[in-house]
């Protein structure tokens, strides 16, 4: 079993920053593709950002691409979402997922956490 907790979501105005992070536990973290999701009231949860194992490939949303990073660090178990330039729109919970290999559908994660709220003022 794979345990996921989210941290580092609040309240921020447009153009600030925020930075996420994911702890992940029960397996070796290294293994895993990590990605990040979104759901706003009312919408689909969709996709934000991925990385692969390695750390080396990165994908995002075409939306957030320039504004959003992606990373991981294997010795401490977590991956981050550095957020800048932040925008009304992005307002959602946030989630961390897992999956065998890098991917950008839901459907191919197979750990999740509980989410972490963004909500960005105008």
């Amino acid at each position: 079993q794979v345990q996921l907790v989210e941290s580092g979501g609040g309240l921020v105005q447009a153009g600030g920053s925020l930075r996420l992070s994911c702890a992940v536990s029960g397996r070796t973290f290294s293994r895993y593709a990590m990605g990040w999701f979104r759901q706003a009231p009312e919408k689909e949860r969709e996709f934000v950002a991925a990385i692969a194992v390695s750390g080396t490939t990165t994908y995002y949303r075409p939306s957030v691409k320039g504004r959003f990073t992606i990373s991981r660090d294997n010795g401490k178990n977590t991956v981050y979402l550095q957020m800048n330039s932040l925008k009304p729109e992005d307002t959602a919970v946030y989630y961390c997922a897992a999956a065998a290999s890098v991917a950008v559908v839901r459907g191919s994660y197979d750990y999740w956490g509980q989410g972490t709220q963004v909500t960005v003022s105008s």
